[in-house]
């Protein structure tokens, strides 16, 4: 299971009832968090999570509103008695960013490993058994989006097992480790289990005007986080000026990829109500969700048979 937070939704600017945008992924013991504007540690002390099991930061770009943070994030991490590496990736000039940043936060208890990704092309890590991939975005800077995708193994499959003639003390042992030894015959796990099936998968693409690999990333997802940065379509031309997007251009590229759930997030200081928009952009995909600072999602492995919605 994946259980995802939508820390904030506001862009540009933390507002009284909108913090900067960031979303916190945790699975299995391990959490991943995508953007570190201005007061997001305030926002993970308030879902009640641990900093501590943080082992991942992703960032989208360096403008203000999303790295700002960082210094502070780091310290409350580093007082929760963290030892273990960090990982920091983003686009190019990651090192330059978080150096300055580091500035002010320059001793901490635990290293911190940076990964630079390619701004051009997409890229990949594979990290606490899930996998990482980003995607160039269209804004004003180099900016990424990043999907999340947590795989789900095979049934076990015993006439597979009978088969391939695996012993049966092997079986038990085999759908909890890749290979194992018995009576001097290696055995694998391919041999008992059957094919993988349907993983959960998280989309996240914010400061961005529409492009194709969001959709392409997002066919079929759990849930896709996009940026809504308008409501009004008479603010078309701002967004393609400062590369945003508005509610209905996110909910168009969903209506392409299916996804179960689409949250919308990264409003603009300048609308206050994006509820005025929400009936509009339904018509074009009903599984819309407004973001609110706190939404919260526990995501659980489905049949394949299960269909995404139209």
């Amino acid at each position: 299971m994946i259980k995802a937070v939508l820390l904030g939704t506001g862009g540009m600017m933390p507002l009284k009832d909108r913090a900067l945008s960031s979303l916190l992924v945790s699975w299995n013991g391990h959490s991943a968090l995508i953007d570190c504007g201005e007061g997001t540690q305030v926002q993970i002390r308030g879902t009640g999570m641990s900093f501590k099991a943080i082992d991942l930061l992703l960032l989208t770009h360096y403008h203000a509103d999303h790295v700002s943070g960082l210094p502070g994030l780091l310290l409350s991490v580093g007082n929760q008695g963290r030892t273990e590496p960090m990982i920091i990736a983003g686009p190019p000039g990651l090192e330059r960013v978080v150096n300055g940043l580091r500035v002010i936060a320059p001793e901490l208890p635990f290293p911190i490993e940076l990964k630079t990704l390619s701004a051009r092309d997409t890229d990949s890590l594979s990290l606490f058994g899930m996998t990482i991939t980003s995607f160039p975005l269209q804004h004003g800077i180099p900016c990424l989006g990043y999907r999340l995708h947590l795989p789900r193994a095979g049934k076990f499959d015993p006439a597979r097992a009978r088969e391939n003639g695996v012993p049966l003390p092997c079986w038990s042992v085999l759908q909890k480790q890749p290979e194992t030894v018995y009576s001097g015959v290696r055995y694998t796990r391919d041999q008992v289990m059957g094919p993988p099936r349907r993983g959960l998968t998280i989309v996240y693409a914010t400061d961005t005007r529409p492009v194709p690999a969001i959709a392409e990333m997002a066919e079929d997802a759990d849930l896709l986080v996009a940026e809504a940065m308008y409501g009004d379509p008479e603010k078309g031309e701002s967004a393609q000026q400062k590369g945003h997007m508005l509610m209905h251009e996110a909910a168009a590229l969903a209506r392409q990829a299916r996804p179960r759930r689409l949250w919308l997030t990264h409003y603009s200081p300048a609308m206050p109500d994006p509820e005025t928009w929400l009936e509009q952009t339904r018509a074009i995909f009903p599984a819309t969700e407004l973001g609110t600072d706190g939404l919260t999602a526990d995501l659980a492995y489905i049949d394949e048979s299960d269909a995404a919605p139209s």
